[in-house]
């Protein structure tokens, strides 16, 4: 992992417009520009429309303008542009792909005909991710070489099992996770022709340059993934900076159904911005 002090800080936002952003997002958010502003660096806005069934150009516009409102300030990124453009990932398509094939020819990944029904009855209990540790069924293909283009299956990465990844987040002290234990092979590319949310940040924060990545805790585990897709492709992974989690009155992760807690409720129901910031300083 770089850890290199006297390097050029770059950081990023990477919100997802697949609703409106929170109380919660707008504190990871404002913790990675004040990390920005400490180093002296650059602030990356980046778009994470991966998903076409999701997302909305309303939810683009309104995390701009919400973040603007709030008084956020970026020096690259979708609506000011760059030189790592594009910011959006809807765009990057052709990166992805690239990687895609680095990993297919050296073996790291293998097609996966699985359905949901069939991981379901697998004798597999899920983890506290979002992804269910993989059976292994389609692990032994041998075939990968054969597809010229990722569509029509999934794509998972073959994980070392049993090996420890660990890394120092600069928050949340020493993490470690066991490979096939804590997670298994994950989806790299979807049967859908969609890459998946693990390899494009990987290829992206590469690619722009991201030297630290500010985001919530309950994305560790994802860390984890992302140092093995990094190593598979050969690039230096970026510091990471994970944010305690922001939770609401019956405990539960704030998440973007919340939407009495959103920005964009909170200014049209008449709340200054101060009085909005003041409320996310209150959830530190």
């Amino acid at each position: 992992m770089n850890t290199n002090l006297t390097k050029t800080y770059r950081g990023r936002l990477a919100p997802s417009p697949t609703g409106y952003l929170h109380l919660g997002h707008a504190r990871t958010f404002l913790i990675a520009a004040q990390r920005a502003r400490e180093h002296n660096g650059t602030l990356v806005f980046r778009n994470e429309d991966l998903d076409p069934q999701r997302c909305r150009q309303q939810f683009v516009n309104a995390m701009i303008e919400d973040l603007r409102w709030l008084g956020m300030n970026w020096q690259e990124g979708l609506d000011c542009g760059g030189p790592f453009a594009p910011y959006a990932q809807g765009e990057r398509r052709d990166f992805y792909l690239s990687a895609w094939r680095r990993l297919r020819d050296g073996g790291w990944i293998y097609p996966c005909v699985c359905s949901r029904k069939d991981l379901a009855l697998a004798a597999s209990a899920p983890n506290d991710d979002d992804e269910p540790i993989y059976p292994g069924t389609c692990r032994l293909r041998n075939d990968a070489k054969q597809f010229a283009e990722p569509k029509g299956v999934n794509w998972r990465f073959r994980v070392p099992d049993g090996e420890s990844v660990g890394f120092e987040d600069l928050h949340l002290g020493t993490q470690r996770y066991l490979a096939g234990r804590d997670f298994g092979d994950f989806v790299v590319w979807r049967r859908d022709d969609v890459p998946a949310y693990q390899l494009a940040v990987v290829v992206d924060d590469e690619e722009m340059r991201i030297s630290e990545v500010v985001r919530g805790a309950d994305l560790l585990k994802s860390t984890a993934r992302q140092i093995l897709l990094a190593r598979a492709l050969k690039y230096a992974s970026p510091d990471y900076f994970h944010c305690d989690l922001v939770r609401d009155q019956t405990g539960q992760r704030m998440a973007k159904r919340h939407d009495s807690a959103s920005i964009r409720h909170l200014r049209e129901s008449g709340y200054s911005r101060e009085e909005v910031l003041n409320q996310i300083e209150q959830l530190s």
